[in-house]
């Protein structure tokens, strides 16, 4: 789900017996067991030529070449999935976390807007924000149980 803000999908999780994760969850989530890895996947981020996740390609922000197969958002299973079984713990879309940044509320994992030239922060240590009643069709969440 896209274009949604952190307090429609602290609704949602919570209505569906769930709830956000913290940061350090989705961190450790997203390293798939790998303390030191820069991506989900290794440190390389076109491993062999091949695209791991949907992120900016081309002249940002003027021409996408698309080379990863996608313009915007891709289907969850498009690419490989870390050493956890996740899917698209980098790139695609931001995903909310329950942490604050001052005001705002931390998102994760880039999109497929983020470019090494822009803003780069599709590595997994990297994090961003945005107001809670902020939506994008590059902003997501993913729900986890205790």
């Amino acid at each position: 789900m896209v274009h949604v803000s952190w307090h429609d999908a602290d609704v949602y999780a919570r209505w569906a017996g769930k709830r956000l994760p913290t940061e350090t969850e989705w961190e450790y989530a997203a390293r798939g067991g790998h303390d030191q890895w820069r991506y989900p996947w290794g440190d390389e981020l076109t491993p062999g030529g091949r695209y791991m996740a949907n992120i900016w390609q081309g002249r940002f922000p003027v021409t996408n070449t698309a080379e990863d197969g996608h313009e915007g958002t891709a289907p969850v299973d498009a690419f490989p999935p870390n050493d956890f079984g996740l899917f698209n713990m980098a790139g695609n879309v931001w995903e909310w976390c329950v942490d604050r940044w001052d005001a705002d509320r931390v998102t994760r994992g880039g999109s497929y807007l983020c470019h090494a030239s822009y803003c780069n922060r599709y590595r997994v240590a990297a994090r961003s924000h945005n107001t809670p009643d902020s939506s994008g069709g590059n902003t997501g969440f993913r729900c986890v149980r205790d």
